[in-house]
């Protein structure tokens, strides 16, 4: 997989248009995970598609994270998203510094194909190592149809 490094982020950090969460390494996060991004997506009035598609695409991020992060018991996984005008950006970072490698799994296998969807469905994606120098983040970004977002809040434009 071709490393692809973060673009520069806007600081909108008290923007209601950026919302994280800090979950612990278990697999229940998953759930809780999807959970809190479906409220936050009716919170920014997202179209139910993109909200949905989102949602999935998170839950397969989170999945690998929480099966694949080979790292000390304790470490928590955070999930961060950004509503731009014309995208939504979602970023899972753990403390395992092993980047993400789609592979291809075979028909009998049950699992192995978290990246491929992400890979499929999303309009970008890409990991990275985290400037803190422990873990990475692996992201997606979904492009948002124009003129369909009806967000009471302030878009952050790129």
């Amino acid at each position: 997989m071709t490393v692809r490094p973060a673009p520069p982020r806007v600081p909108v950090a008290a923007s209601p248009e950026v919302a994280e969460w800090c979950l612990s390494r278990h697999f229940r996060s998953v759930g809780r995970a999807r959970s809190l991004l479906r409220d936050q997506a009716a919170t920014w009035q997202l179209p139910s598609e993109s909200a949905e598609m989102a949602v999935l695409l998170l839950s397969e991020l989170m999945t690998n994270a929480c099966w694949h992060a080979r790292v000390p018991q304790g470490r928590h996984i955070t999930a961060r998203c950004v509503r731009y005008a014309d995208r939504l950006r979602v970023e899972v970072s753990d403390a395992s510094s092993e980047l993400p490698e789609p592979r291809q799994a075979a028909p009998e296998d049950e699992s192995g194909r978290g990246l491929a969807l992400v890979e499929a469905l999303a309009d970008a994606w890409g990991a990275h190592l985290r400037e803190c120098g422990v873990g990475k983040t692996v992201w997606f970004e979904l492009g948002l149809p124009a003129g369909e977002s009806g967000s009471a809040y302030p878009v952050v434009d790129r």
